[in-house]
């Protein structure tokens, strides 16, 4: 898992279940907005059907850098009253976002179970935020050239 993926793991672990609510509530509030080019193109985003909540995303493979090596931007779409989704994309956006390609790839695909959230949440909603990783990584594989790890 990469560095700042397995340090959000070790953050949420470091504190009681009902202490990882609040904090997955904190990532929920950090998602950042979407940019204008997206934000008037709503179908440049992928909608992912497993979340419990409507969450849309993309990625942007940075270019003129070897193949593997460009950095990834991740940008996410979800309703302020869907705390949880938005969570679930903040710790994507916060652990992934201007990765490199191969770094993103090689992220594996049971990280998001790293959190211990399967105390707190129901598996369904944690089924959503495994969606989403599965989705970002089809995505910078297809805008990158590169083969899914």
């Amino acid at each position: 898992m990469p560095a700042s993926l397995a340090e959000i793991a070790a953050d949420f672990l470091d504190l009681a279940p009902k202490d990882r609510l609040q904090l997955l509530l904190e990532f929920s509030q950090g998602l950042p907005d979407l940019p204008e080019r997206y934000a008037d193109a709503p179908e440049s985003l992928e909608q992912v059907h497993e979340c419990q909540s409507p969450l849309f995303l993309t990625v942007e493979v940075g270019e003129g850098m070897p193949r593997g090596a460009q950095p990834v931007s991740l940008f996410f779409s979800a309703p302020p009253e869907a705390p949880t989704t938005r969570g679930f994309a903040g710790i994507l956006h916060e652990g992934l976002d201007g990765l490199s390609v191969d770094e993103v790839l090689a992220t594996p695909e049971a990280a998001p179970m790293s959190f211990g959230l399967a105390e707190v949440v129901s598996p369904l909603r944690l089924r959503g935020m495994v969606a989403m990783l599965s989705r970002i990584k089809r995505q910078v594989a297809l805008k990158s050239g590169a083969a899914l790890a």
